[in-house]
């Protein structure tokens, strides 16, 4: 699991091929070995994909080609959240176009938070699926929408949190599915902790049953922990993953991995676990010439050349995750 992609003209313009494309795979080149992994791979489209035929555009509206996307999915990313407070930026059409590039892709990733009908929605929230014998739900809700309402009758856009929604959208997949996934765009922008908010929602969520929340929206990592007497793993916010934000706090993101395990007793109870929850920092690296030449570093791979006192900001990001989780593992490899 890894946070945003929030894609900057900068990034954009740095991933411009001599054809006329975009290439963003080099930025992503030293993450793969370790995404390309694992089994469901998760982040955060923060920038809506509505393709060059939009208009590619910065903050505050974004939009992004949709090369953005195919970098992921080579990299092994097949778990994408969708809805967040840029999700309307290019308005209807941007959601639409949005839709059918990861419809053209339903074979290789999961993705939920957007749709383009009422009817889509509700197939695709109602959906389970399976991954090495473990049935699962995903499910995608922002909290924000930077007052770029969804039009009246088209809600489906932009699957905006409320706790009668999620609380109808679980209790259809509650039964079925042996676990539940809930990414939700939350919290306070650029806050190290956790706001009130958070903890209310993801206590309700965890009371419904959701054993996985990945949380997104501050741009900067915050903590993990356990709730609801361990039925529940929070990760209150990943951060960002690629960004050309300003800052090392908005420049260092968190991946996390855990084992999700499942038994079934002699009378055919099934019990799903969260184990071994792990984690490491990561860092977009760019120079402040022509090209940017941007890439997505493990702190593992720093040196002072890179980042100047990498070591110091490890530790100091490193505390604020584990902070409400000191037993939380550190050090994810290829």
């Amino acid at each position: 699991m890894v946070g945003d992609a929030l894609i900057h003209s900068t990034l954009y313009q740095d991933a411009k091929t001599a054809d006329g494309g975009y290439d963003f795979k080099p930025m992503l080149e030293l993450i793969k070995p370790i995404s390309s992994k694992y089994d469901l791979v998760y982040y955060n489209q923060e920038t809506i994909l509505g393709g060059v035929e939009l208009g590619l555009s910065n903050y505050p509206r974004f939009n992004s080609p949709y090369e953005v996307g195919d970098a992921f999915i080579d990299a092994g990313f097949n778990l994408v959240s969708l809805a967040t407070n840029h999700t309307m930026d290019k308005n209807e059409q941007g959601v639409i176009n949005s839709v059918n590039y990861w419809k053209q892709h339903k074979d290789k990733v999961v993705y939920s938070g957007q749709w383009t009908s009422f009817e889509e929605r509700e197939a695709e929230t109602s959906q389970i699926y399976e991954k090495n014998g473990i049935k699962y739900a995903f499910l995608s809700y922002t909290t924000w929408t930077n007052g770029l309402e969804t039009p009246v009758g088209k809600e489906y856009l932009n699957n905006v949190y409320s706790d009668e929604k999620a609380a109808a959208d679980i209790e259809k997949v509650r039964d079925k599915a042996d676990i539940i996934i809930v990414a939700m765009h939350w919290g306070t922008e650029y806050s190290l902790g956790v706001d009130d908010d958070q903890t209310r929602i993801a206590n309700y969520l965890s009371s419904l049953g959701v054993q996985l929340i990945i949380g997104a929206h501050p741009h900067v990592v915050e903590p993990v922990e356990f709730i609801n007497e361990g039925k529940t793993l929070v990760i209150y916010s990943l951060g960002n993953f690629i960004s050309d934000q300003e800052g090392t706090e908005r420049l260092t993101g968190l991946e996390m991995v855990v084992t999700i395990k499942k038994f079934v007793d002699v009378d055919d109870t099934v019990t799903v676990t969260l184990e071994e929850p792990t984690a490491d920092l990561i860092y977009t690296k760019s120079y402040y010439n022509r090209k940017r030449n941007f890439k997505v570093y493990p702190y593992s791979q720093l040196s002072d050349d890179l980042l100047r006192n990498y070591n110091t900001y490890y530790e100091k990001y490193k505390a604020i995750v584990s902070s409400r989780y000191p037993e939380l593992l550190w050090g994810i490899s290829a």
